[in-house]
Order: C-alpha cells, then structure tokens, then sequence
C-alpha cells in the first residue's frame, strides 16, 4: 500500500520512506535525489505539493461533511465583484483587473505552480496568447516551459518578454481564472 504521508509526521518518515511518498504525488525524483543531505527540503516539497494537500484526510473529512469541495478565495470574490462592477469585458480590462487583484508576484517560476503574466512575444509571425494563464512545468537558462490552459498545450516563453512579474494563482483558483475570458491572443507581425 502507498505512503500517504498523513500516517505520521512527515518528520518522522525515514528518508527512503519520503522519496516514496514523494513518487506518490509526482514529485520529481531528480530532484529529491538532489537533497539527500537531509530530510528537510524533501519534507518541504512534500508538504507545499498540491496533491499532498488534497490528500488532507482533515480536509477531505471537511468537504464529505459540509458537501462543498471548497470555498471561492477571498481573492476570486474580489476579483469577480470588480469585474462585475466595472463592467469589464475586454480581455485588456480584465488583464488590469486581475493584475490588480492578484498581488502575490513572482520574478521567476516554480514548476508544479500556476502563474498569469503579460508576454509579448518576439518571434516574427507566430500567433501568442498576451496573457497566458499557465502550469510551470520547467525551468531553463533562456525562459521556461508551460502549460497554457488558453491554449491547451505546451507553450515556451523567454525571459525577456515576460512584461513585468507573473502573478501567482492558487490552485483553487484556477476554476474561477479560467471562467474569465481575459485571453489576448495575437499575430506578432
């Protein structure tokens, strides 16, 4: 039977123990292997996995027994009552509406996260998304590589065309981001 880590405290697991609990909820081996000075960064990546955390039994108890997957963020409320009340509907006023909103920013990504950011791309004659709503999946020297949930697929996107700073989305708030209809998609000429 699969480790789930809410067993005992993720302290308390042996090392070997962890790496298995880490393969549990995709985390990257290369990784882990990376950290085997000691269990501290292993138990950090373990416990700020997204997966992990729904695998909560707390939480899961607590969603069978109000009936309610989750609550829309205090964030999403805001963001939804600005729109509303703005009148926003242009994918350029929404963009301002979000940035606005979604304070929490990051210079670079982490993989496994969930990001929104203005690009402007710069190779000639491609059709862009100008404010992709993206999963991290890597990190390179020249930018990093991303799931685009506009697009669908894989996207790449350099650093310097990144306008700005990404700005985080919480995982429970990728429903209510993908509602809005803030896409800009564009031909660079």
């Amino acid at each position: 039977m699969a480790l789930t880590g809410y067993e005992k405290n993720l302290s308390e697991f042996t090392r070997d123990e962890l790496r298995k609990i880490a393969t549990t909820y995709g985390i990257s081996l290369s990784r882990i292997i990376e950290d085997k000075i000691n269990k501290g960064p292993l138990i950090k990546r373990i416990e700020e996995n997204i997966l992990y955390k729904k695998a909560n039994p707390k939480i899961l108890q607590a969603q069978q027994t109000t009936g309610t997957s989750s609550n829309i963020p205090s964030r999403m409320e805001e963001l939804k009552k600005r729109i509303e009340e703005e009148g926003a509907q242009d994918p350029e006023d929404l963009m301002l509406i979000i940035i606005d909103v979604l304070k929490e920013e990051v210079l670079y990504p982490e993989p496994g996260k969930f990001y929104t950011f203005i690009y402007n791309a710069k190779t000639p004659n491609i059709e862009y998304d100008q404010h992709p709503l993206i999963a991290c999946t890597s990190l390179e020297k020249w930018g990093f590589k991303a799931i685009n949930f506009h697009w669908r697929q894989g996207r790449q996107y350099t650093w310097e065309e990144v306008a700005g700073k990404l700005h985080v989305v919480k995982y429970e708030e990728l429903d209510e981001m993908l509602s809005i209809n803030y896409a800009k998609f564009r031909l660079n000429k």
